[in-house]
């Protein structure tokens, strides 16, 4: 008999600004390894107490519905025949390494530093493979055939970052002897279609038992769901890489206002894999392009445009911020301005989004500093939305 799912502490995904700091919640161990026995047994109830735990909430994380729900078709597709436990470790393995989320706990800014850096590197994977193992091992009570639960640990810990580096935020993996950022821009953060095939692959089993029970057939195991769930999963990742290679191409091939493009960059959108966000630098502006639709003619004429700033005082003072430092370590399209203060008395306000997240009109990902007359600076923060909160930075 299924007994019920009793949710604790720290069940909510993503992450959320709160009384000005970034508060990030993840799923908690206890709550995945009673997630994991309540899915193991095909409950369909798990499919929303899953989707309302783990929502994210911004862009700063491949969305740990994603991660999670992987970790444990990985585990219905024939790990968990290795180790008892094995939906459990494998749910937290594919988890692990947003263990960085703590750095939270030092603001936005510190987030934005620590967020998909060592803990997602390569080097992490096999400390983010024993963490997992040693916990289910703590709270079960049981023993484990250790070498290949840790085998199975390795299974999920190395798709974190595998699938983190196909969206557009990126991952170091090569921290932490380089911190170069690596992504391919292939999915967005929660892809629609990814969610919709995973989700019927957690579902189906159920449907399935409920059905065989009714005619006392013998229930599947849900094995040929997952399996099909996971070539999905690939084959779909695929034809996306294609599909933002055919975008990357369309708007490279294009002048901008009698300019030829430096770099472009093809964003992923939710839902149609044919759409796509544009984002274009030339030597003198960057071009935005809402709905760059690759079933449609492209329109180079028809997307923002947003002039660069030349290089000025302001805008170098505020280079030598922490705030500033941290944001440029991290921004791929930063886009600068300088706007005049009425207070302090002949100051200035300096910001620099990242044009992957947002746009003037929408900021998000914004360093910030504000300037007196004499080009000190009075305060810098960083804020994920378009509702900067002061911190003290310099």
């Amino acid at each position: 008999m299924v007994q019920p799912l009793h949710l604790g502490i720290r069940v909510a995904g993503g992450t959320q600004r709160q009384n000005g700091k970034t508060s990030c919640r993840k799923v908690g161990v206890q709550t995945i390894l009673n997630i994991s026995e309540y899915a193991t047994n095909e409950n369909p109830k798990s499919l929303t107490l899953l989707s309302r735990a783990c929502y994210a909430g911004n862009s700063s994380c491949m969305d740990n519905v994603t991660h999670t729900l992987t970790g444990l078709m990985l585990s219905r597709a024939g790990l968990n025949r290795l180790t008892p436990h094995a939906a459990a470790i494998l749910m937290l393995s594919a988890n692990a390494a947003d263990i960085d989320v703590a750095s939270a706990l030092g603001g936005s800014l510190r987030f934005l530093e620590y967020h998909r850096g060592i803990t997602h590197s390569l080097i992490a994977i096999p400390l983010m493979a024993m963490l997992p193992v040693l916990l289910v091992w703590l709270l079960a009570h049981t023993r484990l055939p250790w070498r290949r639960a840790y085998l199975v640990s390795l299974a999920g810990a190395a798709s974190h970052p595998l699938l983190d580096w196909t969206n557009m935020y990126g991952v170091r993996l090569l921290s932490p002897w380089s911190e170069r950022w690596y992504r391919a821009d292939i999915h967005s953060v929660v892809d629609a279609w990814i969610w919709a095939v995973l989700l019927l692959a957690l579902a189906a089993p159920a449907l399935s038992r409920l059905v065989s029970s009714e005619i006392g057939a013998r229930p599947g195991t849900g094995r040929g769901w997952a399996v099909l769930a996971l070539c999905f999963f690939a084959t779909y990742s695929f034809g996306r890489y294609l599909l933002h290679s055919r975008a990357v191409a369309t708007l490279d091939a294009r002048l901008y206002g009698n300019e030829a493009p430096l770099r472009v960059a093809a964003i992923p959108t939710p839902f149609n894999p044919f759409r796509w966000a544009g984002l274009v630098e030339t030597e003198g502006f960057y071009f935005i392009y809402d709905d760059l639709n690759l079933l449609r003619e492209f329109d180079p004429s028809g997307g923002s445009v947003f002039p660069k700033p030349s290089a000025s005082p302001e805008i170098e003072r505020a280079r030598d911020t922490e705030t500033f430092r941290a944001f440029l370590a991290f921004s791929q399209y930063p886009l600068w301005r300088v706007t005049p203060l009425a207070v302090p008395e002949g100051g200035k306000r300096v910001e620099a989004m990242d044009l992957r997240f947002g746009s003037p009109p929408q900021p998000r990902f914004v360093a910030t500093a504000v300037l007196d007359h004499a080009l000190r600076v009075e305060r810098s923060w960083f804020a994920f939305g378009d509702l900067p909160v002061p911190g003290s930075r310099r």
